[in-house]
């Protein structure tokens, strides 16, 4: 008997310079929704300062600190729970590298190769490792619960049952496949 593959959650952020130009936001939306990443939740926010600097905590003794967290508090970004099998790969491949001169001479077509500026304003964030995606979400999603998430949704995100708002940018579960719809969480 085959056992059932189980999605994986990462923590994609479009910063703030992203976000504030509409074609290079739809071109990103385009390319995650191409790439089968179905977005389990999606908000748009400044991002606080104490936010920033939990999320940012490992850079804290670097020379660059003070810049990633002016720039990522410095305008609206998108932050988005990302799942798809390998989703924490999937993403950062499309992502490419983080030095933006590197994407742009190795990774061309990539996001980072098309649309990050700098390496401050290298255009998306995502998770390295499934321990640091948990950690990250709890700091922008901080009532997301990982264990409801994975005994009521997933399954229908594993199975395609969703609907997929592109306003809100964001994959609900069809409550028309679900037979018991008090078991879904939102």
């Amino acid at each position: 008997m085959q056992s059932q593959k189980y999605l994986q959650l990462t923590l994609a952020i479009l910063k703030p310079h992203v976000v504030k130009s509409p074609f290079v936001l739809q071109r990103i939306r385009d390319l995650i929704i191409d790439n089968n990443l179905k977005i389990v939740r999606s908000r748009r926010t400044v991002i606080m300062r104490n936010e920033a600097e939990l999320f940012y905590e490992e850079h804290k003794d670097k020379f660059f600190y003070n810049r990633l967290l002016t720039f990522i508090c410095s305008g609206p970004s998108d932050i988005h729970i990302l799942a798809d099998y390998d989703a924490i790969v999937k993403w950062r491949k499309l992502m490419g590298p983080t030095k933006v001169y590197q994407a742009q001479y190795i990774a061309p077509k990539t996001i980072r190769g098309m649309f990050g500026l700098s390496d401050t304003r290298n255009a998306t964030h995502g998770s390295d490792s499934e321990k640091s995606a948990e950690r990250e979400i709890k700091i922008f999603f901080n009532n997301f619960d990982f264990k409801k998430w994975y005994e009521y949704e997933e399954k229908y995100y594993n199975l395609g049952q969703l609907h997929f708002n592109p306003i809100a940018f964001l994959h609900t579960i069809d409550t028309s496949s679900v037979t018991d719809a008090n078991q879904i969480t939102k």
